[in-house]
């Protein structure tokens, strides 16, 4: 409730900004029409919460990739568009074959693989994920984390990545922002910001953290 997921829609213009300004590779954008932001989306994608809810169940996986492709006019052909979609697939760790199939046959980690595909295939320079792991089991989470891990460093990928687990944002993050009550309280390296914090809130937040030691006992 804090408003970090409707910042991240401000940013994409998904949600039209009050006050301030949105600058997309030095343009200013808060103000931009429908026909200045279609070339725009190629270079800013997002990957939701649910991907359930962000994955139409009649679509196969294929055309769910190929579609965007079309749209932007990406490939040469079809034929083309179909080959990188099988190229994504395997870069987030799922077989070829899963381009025949509909989402409602993989699971939440799956798809939310799919999902990430989905936002690579136009070739972005960032992409907002909003809580994509927060509805996962700790094994997918490690899987995903550690492929956008690869993507920053690798790709160069820029993520604006939403989350309210400081575990995640210390081995994702190189800056953090500390939202409340919709404003920024704290900004900073990442660093800087979990291990000296200087706002109230912000230390509240990471003294909230359930930390594990070694003198658990079980209750008999």
């Amino acid at each position: 409730g804090s408003g970090k997921s409707t910042v991240g829609r401000a940013l994409l213009r998904l949600l039209e900004p009050t006050g301030g300004t949105v600058a997309v590779l030095g343009n200013d954008i808060t103000h931009a029409s429908r026909r200045e932001m279609q070339p725009l989306r190629r270079v800013m994608q997002v990957v939701f919460q649910d991907p359930g809810s962000s994955l139409n169940p009649r679509l196969p996986i294929a055309t769910t990739l190929v579609e965007p492709m079309r749209v932007h006019g990406l490939g040469a052909d079809d034929e083309a568009r179909f080959a990188r979609a099988a190229e994504l697939l395997q870069r987030v760790e799922l077989p070829v074959d899963s381009l025949w199939r509909f989402p409602h046959e993989f699971s939440g980690g799956q798809r939310q693989r799919i999902a990430l595909a989905r936002a690579l295939a136009l070739q972005p320079r960032f992409i907002v994920c909003d809580e994509i792991t927060s509805a996962l089991d700790v094994t997918v989470q490690a899987g995903i984390l550690r492929l956008l891990r690869e993507l920053v460093d690798v790709d160069g990928l820029g993520l604006l990545f939403i989350t309210h687990n400081i575990a995640v944002v210390r081995y994702l993050a190189d800056r953090v922002a500390v939202m409340s009550k919709g404003r920024i309280v704290e900004s900073g390296a990442a660093a800087d910001v979990l291990d000296r914090p200087a706002h109230d809130y912000t230390r509240t937040l990471l003294a909230a953290v359930p930390h594990l030691f070694s003198g658990f006992k079980t209750p008999n």
